[in-house]
């Protein structure tokens, strides 16, 4: 059997769709089609149901999947090992809302860059153009706080971070931390507000899980990366919600103050997501296992 012929059908498999394998394999979706309809005829079966939005397997699709994949899996991590040792090292691309990606992701692959690697990063903050992107072959690996549902992905849970409610001095001031924790949000009126997007997605997560409430405001400030809004917040625009790592050093030099620290903090959850079948490639393995291991210290 061709192997060409397998591999496109694994990556259709895979995908979910042949528009979104053809992508990935550099091929026209027309050669694509061609090549699952020649195995088809090769096997006798049917592998694909058509359907409006993409394509699932049948029963044989599945199981040839199921039997082709780790072979073809461990001939591409052979041919890469071959590709490295000529000194051909992939590039790497990475996608992930800009803060994170900035303040944690790239640092922690400093150690491959001295080893040769280069990297390219997409700052963007929307988890579904990420995964678009990554669908598409666009990136190689994305970081998300939002997990896919189903699609041709491979998900590995990175780290949790710890949700902060923070203000200036001159607000913390107006908002007395027992009538806080005594009266819930209300305690808050009047203090303006600084997100990241008009949904408010940072200060709902908290509101829900701290106050079991949703919150009664509107965004004062809206700024589309969380340095800016801890920049806003030290500046005295408001409250805003914030990662502890990224505000701890303002909370140490009091430029600002948190204004509840609740028995049990929200946390807002990481993850690493990959194409099904990409960790075969050693320079994606790689910088999967490096984040791995540097996010057990954050």
């Amino acid at each position: 059997m061709d192997l060409a012929l397998l591999r496109t059908f694994v990556a259709v498999h895979r995908a979910g769709s042949f528009t979104r394998a053809a992508a990935h394999l550099g091929l026209s979706q027309p050669a694509v089609t061609s090549q699952i309809r020649t195995l088809e005829r090769q096997l006798g079966r049917p592998l694909f149901h058509r359907r409006a939005r993409g394509v699932t397997p049948t029963a044989v699709g599945d199981e040839l999947a199921h039997k082709a994949a780790p072979h073809l899996d461990a001939l591409l991590r052979i041919a890469e090992t071959e590709r490295e040792a000529a000194g051909a090292l992939r590039t790497l691309h990475l996608a992930g809302p800009p803060e994170f990606l900035c303040l944690r992701v790239l640092p922690a692959l400093a150690p491959l860059v001295g080893q040769g690697q280069t990297l390219r990063s997409a700052l963007v903050p929307g988890t579904e153009e990420n995964l678009a992107g990554l669908a598409a072959g666009q990136h190689d690996l994305v970081v998300t706080t939002g997990r896919p549902r189903g699609g041709p992905f491979t998900t590995t849970v990175l780290c949790d971070e710890e949700q902060v409610l923070v203000a200036a001095p001159y607000w913390a001031a107006l908002a007395d931390p027992a009538a806080l924790g005594a009266s819930g949000p209300a305690a808050l009126d009047g203090i303006p507000v600084v997100e990241v997007h008009e949904s408010l997605p940072l200060v709902t997560r908290y509101w829900a899980a701290v106050f079991d409430s949703a919150p009664d405001c509107a965004a004062t400030v809206v700024a589309p990366d969380l340095r800016a809004v801890l920049e806003c917040v030290r500046a005295g625009s408001g409250l805003a919600v914030l990662p502890r790592y990224l505000c701890q050093d303002a909370l140490d030099r009091g430029e600002i103050v948190a204004l509840l620290e609740p028995a049990v903090p929200p946390l807002r959850t990481w993850f690493l997501v990959v194409r099904a079948g990409s960790l075969a490639l050693a320079h994606l393995a790689r910088a999967h296992d490096r984040l791995l291991r540097a996010a057990v210290r954050w």
